[in-house]
């Protein structure tokens, strides 16, 4: 009985023992934890708990204005009655907020779903609309909410938490005049944690409230125009009660962007350009026996001596106000899908299409340079053959012998054939010379062609020059799938076959074909409108090639401070004065007698001496590209139409009705100034009163005259 007695007690020693030991061990745990969060790392949670009780409210910068030349609001802000949700509220309920949103949607008249999607966070796998900023940052569902239905949020707030309904400075984009400017100017979204993070540490933070440009001007001079939002810190207690306040930071309003844009002359451009192109599909294409599509098109106005933006329109367009408090389903997919033909794109700075003969006068430029003479005799036959290709003339047409002024003026290929055909010779064809001249390569980069122009917008593409270096680069990057494609042959002998069997064959080669398409703006040769606008202001100054820019300058909230924003130069055209002379004439000479000058008739040519060459150029599967290039002593206009017809056919009339509106000229050629659209000397500034406010001078829609009833062409 002792035995059994003793081994029991026996047990229960061990037992209590084992218990004290864990007891111990887990005392000495938590004492370990204790001293590391309160004597190790003590200072870094003592600073994150003080964090924690300081609660930040942020009033949102006022965004600056843009403006046109003569202070006319191109976007502004306007006080809308903003109805936001609180994704971080909504999830915290039972349901994720379902309920809430379904009643918000019967308040707002929206669909549920409509709701539902703009409070989605943005993935790489979910479709818009979806939300792109901060999941802690209110989420606007609309901002056209009426007082009405902001009252009934506000007034039931127990049946909306998570709800805001606020009045608040929303973005604008006025149009005025009818001038959409969309392309210009661009459009806003809120910021990303990752553009937080990415900004921490630059002149220029962001915060979860900030909206920062997507593209366009807004883009462009982001900082500039976001201002500076005010943060307000308060101290609060562990149940929010407020007990203090902690350091603040002031707010300042964005600064407001002076453009060179004048909203008369931009809503002129942009309407000239719709109707050329509604014009342009009532003409019927005998090559492809339908009517031209005119998918797309743009148009630039430029200051010739500055290289200043006066008008800059792409089409097809689009409201940028779509974007503003969230984008919709529906307006996003007609912006962005695959049937939109992509109307946020600026065409007049990220369009590349071949030049046509346009592109001639770098050719006249290379062809002198090659020490060919101005004044000489060159044959403008109907047809150039190399091999047992056959190259015609536009129309089959042929002049005789003729000199590169009359070239430009009748717009002669076969002249230019013969002369790059000539030079690619004389570089050692097929086989190279180590230091081949390729003057008519050299002098298209020399004019700035394969770079950017400098415009103060983002994302301009740079086109191409298709010369040796680019050939063999090319080559090299699609060898292998051309390779594989021209295993078919000779079973397949389809054209697609055919060219990546020579594709992989002589790729890398720069073939006489290549040199006389080139010279005639064809083949490879890529530009965009801005460049060639750019060229021919050049040639309308005197050769100096500016940095396009469209804004003039930034001013600052109170109007003290104001940063002029000056034309700057990027290079000279490699021509003496000489040449720029010539070629200055002959360019008069195809406004006067040449392919232009059925649409400058009765064009007060005396007073105000017009010059212009048109191009034509072919697309392979698609028709043809439709150019217009002039300049006066004032004005640079560059337009071309995507699948338009000719360049005088279908983009004439729309350059000429928007001479007309600048200078006042009038269906019969007389000058009318009064009625003229002159933009006031790019250097002046519209009047900024001492309180910073600048002052619009009146807009008013422009309306062209009747054309005369013996039907001067317009």
């Amino acid at each position: 009985m002792s035995n059994r007695s003793e081994t029991r007690t026996s047990r229960v020693t061990v037992r209590l023992i084992a218990l004290q030991i864990l007891v111990f061990s887990l005392l000495l745990t938590l004492g370990g934890r204790l001293w590391y969060l309160q004597i190790r790392n003590g200072q870094e949670y003592a600073n994150e708990a003080r964090n924690n009780h300081v609660q930040q409210v942020v009033d949102p910068a006022t965004r600056g204005s843009i403006l046109d030349a003569r202070g006319v609001p191109l976007a502004d802000n306007q006080t809308r009655l903003v109805v936001s949700a609180s994704r971080t509220a909504l999830l915290k309920m039972k349901d994720d907020g379902k309920a809430v949103l379904g009643q918000l949607a019967k308040v707002l008249g929206m669909p549920e779903k409509d709701i539902r999607n703009k409070v989605r966070l943005c993935d790489s796998k979910t479709p818009q609309p979806c939300w792109n900023g901060s999941p802690y940052q209110p989420i606007p569902i609309t901002d056209k909410a009426t007082t009405q239905q902001a009252l009934q949020i506000r007034e039931r707030s127990e049946d909306f938490p998570g709800i805001s309904a606020e009045p608040t400075a929303v973005r604008r984009y006025a149009a005025p005049g009818d001038a959409n400017t969309a392309q210009v100017l661009g459009y806003l979204s809120p910021v990303t944690d990752e553009e937080i993070n990415k900004a921490k540490n630059t002149r220029s933070p962001l915060l979860r409230s900030d909206q920062i440009g997507r593209s366009g001007l807004e883009r462009q001079y982001d900082d500039y125009l976001r201002g500076k939002a005010a943060v307000t810190r308060y101290e609060v207690d562990n149940l929010g009660r407020v007990i203090g306040q902690a350091k603040s930071d002031k707010g300042q309003a964005g600064s407001s962007v002076v453009t060179s844009i004048d909203a008369r002359v931009q809503a002129i451009a942009e309407k000239q350009l719709d109707q050329a192109m509604k014009d342009a599909r009532k003409v019927h294409d005998r090559n492809t026996g339908t009517n031209y599509k005119a998918d797309s098109g743009a148009v630039v106005v430029m200051e010739a001596k500055t290289g200043r933006v006066v008008a800059m329109a792409s089409n097809p367009t689009y409201d940028p106000n779509a974007w503003v408090g969230g984008i919709s389903g529906k307006d996003y997919a007609r912006l962005t899908g695959k049937d939109s033909n992509y109307p946020l794109l600026n065409r007049a700075i990220q369009g590349q299409a071949a030049p046509g003969s346009i592109f001639k006068v770098i050719s006249t430029s290379a062809a002198i340079n090659a020490g060919y003479d101005f004044d000489g005799h060159y044959p403008c036959t109907s047809s150039y053959s190399i091999g047992g290709q056959v190259f015609k003339n536009f129309e089959g047409e042929g002049h005789g012998d003729i000199s590169l002024g009359r070239a430009l003026e009748v717009s002669c290929d076969t002249v230019f054939y013969r002369l790059s055909h000539d030079e690619w010779k004389k570089d050692g064809g097929d086989k190279p010379k180590k230091n081949a001249n390729d003057w008519f390569y050299k002098t298209a980069h020399q004019f700035g062609l394969g770079k950017e122009t400098g415009i103060d917008l983002p994302n301009e593409v740079k086109g191409r020059v298709p010369d040796r270096k680019w050939k063999h680069d090319f080559w090299r990057a699609n060898k292998a799938g051309w390779c594989e494609q021209a295993k078919a042959w000779p079973k397949k002998k389809d054209f697609g076959t055919k060219l990546a069997r020579e594709g992989c064959l002589e790729g890398m080669k720069l073939h006489a074909y290549d040199s006389i398409n080139y010279a005639i703006g064809q083949g490879d040769t890529l530009v965009t409108p801005i460049q060639m606008a750019t060229i021919y202001a050049a040639l309308a100054n005197g050769g100096t090639l500016h940095d396009p820019t469209v804004g003039k300058a930034v001013v600052s909230p109170d109007g003290k401070h104001i940063q002029m924003i000056k034309p700057k130069a990027h290079g000279k055209l490699p021509d003496t004065p000489t040449t720029l002379k010539q070629i200055d004439s002959a360019l008069a000479g195809v406004a006067t007698r040449g392919t232009a000058a059925w649409r400058f008739q009765g064009w007060p040519q005396d007073k105000i001496p017009m010059h212009a060459k048109t191009g034509t150029a072919e697309v392979y599967g698609k028709q043809t590209t439709s150019w217009f290039a002039t300049y006066t002593k004032d004005f640079t206009i560059v337009m071309t139409i995507s699948q338009g017809g000719t360049g005088s056919g279908a983009s004439g009339p729309a350059v000429r009705n928007i001479y007309n509106a600048l200078y006042g000229v009038d269906p019969k050629g007389e000058i009318n100034p009064k009625a003229a659209l002159l933009p006031k000397p790019q250097a002046s500034l519209p009047k900024i009163e001492g309180d910073g406010t600048i002052q619009a001078q009146p807009i008013k829609p422009y309306v062209l005259p009747s054309p005369s009833p013996s039907g001067s062409p317009q």
